[in-house]
């Protein structure tokens, strides 16, 4: 825990979003939190925000000097019992925005200070009411935009993430602190280091860590959405398939080909995966120019998508086009979408199986199918095997984290296998305990800290 950092006395923000709304809320937190509310709240009935006990609501007024701003309720929380582990009072007002700003103008000519970014969630922190992981979580749980990502957060603000560390982290230290004990009181009654069971510990260690990295792509897929390119020959859908997955009108669609020629993007959701959609223009060979560039335009987008939705005719035999298509997607994480079963099938389904593990037959026009491209994506996403209450990792921070401390297990694995002494395994095992205490914030330096709570929103 940081006890060095030096903390502003008492600061102020808005803690509601910067929209009108039927509630704004103004955040005080700090050891004047009570004498500042005092200054700007009225009581309709005298009582002021020191007299108060926490947990308690006061009604009245928020004045700037003899001014009413507008009527308000004061609520007061009292430390260490409250979300910063300070005094917080929190003055609700009506949410208008320019409401709102006249509140808080006023709460800092009183004597608060600007709550920086992410202040309050840092103050808890600081003060031990969170932990780093369970902080970081704070945002997630602001943005999540769909049940599992909503779960996710959830678990990890509870401490899920920090939970599955902890096992890992308790194993490595206790094996830590045998090799020093065994290797600096060798006179003493300390039992021999068992390398079997050492090995073993660290053979555990890895594949933990192993398994929690390899789930952070798929939980980022939840959490942040998937970059996703829906691409194929000219009219075998495309725009319609833009269209249903969008719920309205965003791509042109007609029966002529050629139509798209730009990339219409927008996001949806599709199942618990959040997609950020682009509509490329029809894949072929073209002399006309302007078609050729939303063309070129498709095959650059293939080279980052995250996800790619490649549809194919199912009316019509797999062409030429349908082919380079095919053999350009190789390793790339993609849903064959045969579109238009509502018409005679000629399309050979045997050759998209064998070329992709996930083929999804849908009819765009009618929207039928939705559900099994929702389940195909999850497949290909990985995302179906994940169970958010067993914690992951948010941020990248935490994911170079856990990779350092695979690294340094693996470093002991290997220097036991080469035959070196026990002090070298010493060296990486306390190397892997390092970099999992900074995971969780226990020795995270000051640039650590500030860096994770600069991205988060002011006010929270």
């Amino acid at each position: 825990m940081l006890d060095t950092m030096e903390k502003k006395d008492t600061v102020a923000a808005i803690s509601t979003a910067q929209a009108p709304g039927g509630i704004g809320v103004v955040r005080i937190s700090g050891p004047r939190a009570r004498q500042v509310g005092d200054r700007v709240f009225r009581s309709a009935k005298g009582k002021t925000i020191r007299e108060t006990p926490g947990y308690t609501a006061l009604y009245g007024g928020v004045y700037d000097g003899e001014e009413k701003l507008d009527e308000a309720i004061a609520l007061v929380f009292a430390a260490p019992a409250s979300f910063t582990g300070e005094d917080v009072v929190e003055l609700s007002c009506h949410g208008g925005v320019f409401v709102m700003r006249r509140v808080l103008e006023a709460v800092l000519k009183a004597g608060a200070a600007p709550a920086g970014p992410g202040e309050f969630t840092k103050r808890a922190f600081l003060n031990g009411k969170i932990g780093l992981t369970e902080a970081e979580a704070v945002m997630q749980v602001i943005s999540a935009q769909g049940m599992q990502s909503a779960r996710a957060a959830r678990a990890g603000k509870e401490g899920a993430l920090e939970k599955r560390i902890a096992g890992v982290r308790e194993r490595l230290i206790d094996a830590a602190a045998h090799l020093a004990a065994w290797a600096d009181y060798p006179d003493d009654d300390v039992p021999q280091v068992n390398e079997v069971e050492l090995k073993d510990g660290l053979l555990e260690t890895c594949e933990q860590l192993e398994q929690l990295l390899k789930q952070f792509d798929a939980g980022r897929a939840i959490r942040e959405g998937v970059d996703t390119v829906i691409v194929g020959r000219p009219n075998v859908g495309k725009s319609t398939l833009m269209n249903l997955l969008a719920g309205c009108e965003r791509s042109i669609v007609t029966q002529y080909a050629g139509t798209t020629r730009d990339v219409v993007e927008d996001t949806v959701v599709l199942g618990d995966i959040l997609l950020r959609l682009a509509d490329t223009a029809g894949i072929r060979s073209t002399e006309d120019p302007v078609e050729s560039i939303g063309v070129d335009i498709a095959k650059n987008r293939l080279q980052s998508a995250q996800l790619v939705l490649a549809v194919f005719d199912s009316s019509s035999p797999l062409s030429q086009d349908d082919r380079e298509l095919m053999e350009r997607l190789r390793g790339v994480p993609t849903v064959a979408v045969v579109n238009k079963t509502d018409l005679e099938p000629q399309i050979d389904l045997e050759e998209l199986h064998r070329s992709f593990s996930q083929v999804v037959s849908i009819s765009a026009r009618n929207g039928e199918g939705l559900a099994e491209l929702s389940q195909a994506c999850a497949q290909v996403l990985e995302t179906t095997s994940l169970n958010p209450s067993e914690g992951m990792l948010f941020t990248e921070r935490q994911r170079d984290d856990a990779r350092q401390a695979l690294n340094c297990a693996k470093e002991a694995l290997m220097a036991m296998e080469s035959g070196m002494t026990l002090d070298a395994v010493t060296v990486s095992v306390e190397g892997a305990v390092s970099a999992l205490l900074e995971l969780t914030g226990e020795r995270a330096t000051e640039a650590v800290v500030d860096s994770v709570f600069a991205q988060f929103c002011v006010g929270k």
